[in-house]
């Protein structure tokens, strides 16, 4: 399902309120990337790779919001880290210690407002999300991670989400740090990443269960909020993307 312009925009506008008050600026390009962080020995298998690309490609597709289509790999002490508001850090197991600059990065990252998905690519052994629970603890000590109730915003931001579900049906909640009202770091327990990855030939790289083709299109939708709710909380000088947004569609009207 596609919808309008006018309904994209409302949408946009409607999680201005909860973003943070005030956020130090990141890029001017205004579209979703999809980062994929290294640090900490975190990698994706060669299965997934296609994954953080496909993401903005579902997002454009169906939103027509802006998207790069494209993946980086960042790591929590480059500089680049704190370049764009929105990373995954993903991987199937047990993360080495953060670096004192690593961090340090990561804290910067998260002051200025930027959302970082954990993504457990095995959720079903949950060493990797367990590891890196134990490292954003330690960049965050005074916050706890907390169920989101599915009247969350990122629940609506674009569809209707019932519940959150990856490549593996997973919890029924999503946890995450909250600054405020303001999710920051998305904990996921459900491999979000395995069912958005596509193979060379096009089709589907692993398989969904339990759900089959109606659990992945769920998946794809639950990225596409997330990615929507990104773009509504990178600010720049306070302003939200929706009147961005307004002006480069009309200038490609013809």
């Amino acid at each position: 399902m596609k919808l309008s312009r006018r309904h994209v925009l409302a949408g946009l506008a409607s999680l201005a309120s909860v973003a943070p008050g005030r956020a130090r600026a990141f890029g001017d390009a205004g579209a979703f990337h999809p980062r994929v962080v290294t640090s900490g020995g975190a990698k994706l298998d060669p299965e997934r790779s296609s994954a953080p690309a496909r993401w903005a490609y579902e997002l454009v597709r169906r939103t027509s919001a802006p998207g790069r289509l494209s993946s980086a790999s960042v790591a929590f002490d480059q500089p680049a880290f704190a370049a764009e508001p929105f990373a995954i850090w993903a991987g199937a197991s047990a993360l080495g210690p953060l670096s004192g600059p690593e961090r340090r990065g990561l804290d910067r990252f998260l002051k200025m407002g930027g959302v970082l998905v954990v993504d457990d690519l095995a959720p079903a052994s949950g060493a990797f999300g367990e590891s890196a629970r134990r490292e954003v603890r330690r960049v965050l000590p005074e916050l706890a991670p907390v169920e989101l109730d599915p009247t969350h915003v990122v629940f609506k931001s674009y569809y209707i989400v019932d519940r959150p579900v990856g490549r593996v049906q997973g919890p029924a909640r999503i946890e995450a740090l909250i600054r405020g009202k303001y999710a920051q770091v998305f904990l996921l327990r459900h491999d979000l990443l395995g069912a958005l990855a596509r193979s060379r030939g096009g089709g589907f790289s692993l398989d969904v269960d339990p759900g089959g083709v109606a659990q992945r299109e769920q998946a794809i939708r639950l990225a596409v909020n997330i990615a929507m709710y990104v773009l509504c909380s990178d600010y720049k000088d306070d302003q939200v993307h929706a009147p961005w947004l307004m002006r480069r569609r009309a200038r490609r009207r013809p």
